[in-house]
């Protein structure tokens, strides 16, 4: 299991978007490409503008669902990480914390934020979707089984928390 939690950092740290699902209140759901950097495995923090669709959708129903996807490996080599969190707006001592994430290390090439871009009369916040539970789509060759569950079929296997299937 611990090749699999290093597969799902690899894939963190070597992506720089992830997809996110949220649900408007009519209930009908959106998604949308947000550049992101995480902290371990279960903390995702990006930067949107307040009216943005998806930001509105978070303040009236924190629940959400993000993809991390490799989409540089070959067809039918699928590499992704899933997860359901609860996402929120970052303020006070979670914003100092979320500066200290966000944009990731220079190589990423976000741009380094302060609080005032992120608070007050900026349209701009931090936010953050803390997982509650994060699989990984367990990496196997095309037509072959994967090595750990003997699988020839493509599946998710839970990373975090516990690491149990």
């Amino acid at each position: 299991m611990d090749d699999l939690v290093e597969h799902a950092a690899d894939l963190l740290a070597r992506n720089a978007y992830l997809t996110l699902g949220t649900v408007g209140p009519d209930q009908r759901p959106w998604t949308s490409p947000v550049y992101f950097t995480a902290d371990g495995l279960c903390d995702f923090y990006w930067m949107s503008t307040q009216e943005s669709r998806h930001s509105q959708h978070v303040a009236q129903q924190p629940a959400v669902s993000l993809v991390v996807f490799d989409s540089t490996v070959p067809p039918y080599h699928g590499r992704a990480l899933y997860a359901e969190a609860t996402a929120e707006v970052l303020e006070d001592a979670d914003l100092a914390q979320g500066l200290t994430v966000y944009p990731g290390p220079p190589a990423r090439g976000g741009t380094r934020l302060t609080a005032a871009d992120v608070s007050g009369s900026s349209p701009w916040r931090l936010y953050r979707a803390r997982a509650g539970t994060v699989w990984v789509l367990c990496p196997r060759e095309p037509r072959q089984p994967c090595r750990l569950h003997g699988r020839n079929a493509d599946h998710r296997v839970h990373v975090w928390p516990d690491a149990g299937e």
